[in-house]
This record gives structure tokens, sequence and C-alpha cells, in this order.
């Protein structure tokens, strides 16, 4: 069900950005309405499918943390209606997603890969 306040993302690049509103707001429903029904999301060995299991992820998230800054989000590559995001955040941590334009209209996550550590120079 959706909640006439949350927007959808109108392009892919838009996730990003959603995502940091709802998570500063501890807006748990609001993130996993940026999910399709069947999503993976993928954090270190976390691995949450569907949206239950993403629900639980960011309701334990949220209960941790607070703060999330914002990320510069790449310009996305896309092929119809599939298009992979990409964000960097300020401590240098990447997340790659897979995003899927609806039906409906609007782009949710299907593939989420959060915390793509840099590699350390040496």
């Amino acid at each position: 069900m959706s909640n006439p306040e949350r927007e959808p993302a109108r392009e892919p690049q838009d996730l990003a950005g959603l995502f940091n509103a709802r998570a500063n707001a501890g807006d748990v429903e609001g993130l996993v309405a940026l999910y399709e029904a069947d999503a993976v999301l993928a954090a270190g060995a976390v691995v949450a499918r569907g949206h239950a299991e993403i629900r639980t992820f960011y309701t334990d998230l949220l209960s941790r943390r607070s703060d999330f800054p914002a990320a510069e989000v790449l310009e996305p590559v896309r092929n119809g209606n599939l298009a992979m995001t990409f964000a960097r955040l300020p401590n240098g941590t990447i997340s790659a997603e897979v995003a899927r334009e609806q039906p409906e209209g609007g782009w949710r996550w299907v593939i989420d890969q959060l915390k793509i550590k840099p590699l350390k120079a040496g």
C-alpha cells in the first residue's frame, strides 16, 4: 500500500536522495517502499530478501543510528526499464543497486549492495 505523502522515485538516481531523507526521518516503511516486494538487500554478512526481511534490517539499523550523511549520487547506467544506480558516501563507501521502472510509474530497487568499501592504497 502506498502512502500519498511518499513520492516515488521519478528517475533511478532519485532513489538515493529518497533513501537519505527517509533514513534521517526514521521512516522504516518509507525505506521499505523504495524496494520491490521480492528485492534483495545485501549489507556485509546480512542478506535480506523481501519486504519483511528488509523491514527488519532497517528497523534494527535505525534503532542504532540516526544520522545518515548525504551521498554523492553517480550517474546511473540504464538499459530500458532497468538501471544500475551508485552512491558514494563521504567515507568513500560505495553502494550499487539495480532499479526497475515500475508499471505504475516511478522506480524501485530490485537488488541493493550496501557498503562496498574502497581498497586501501598500498
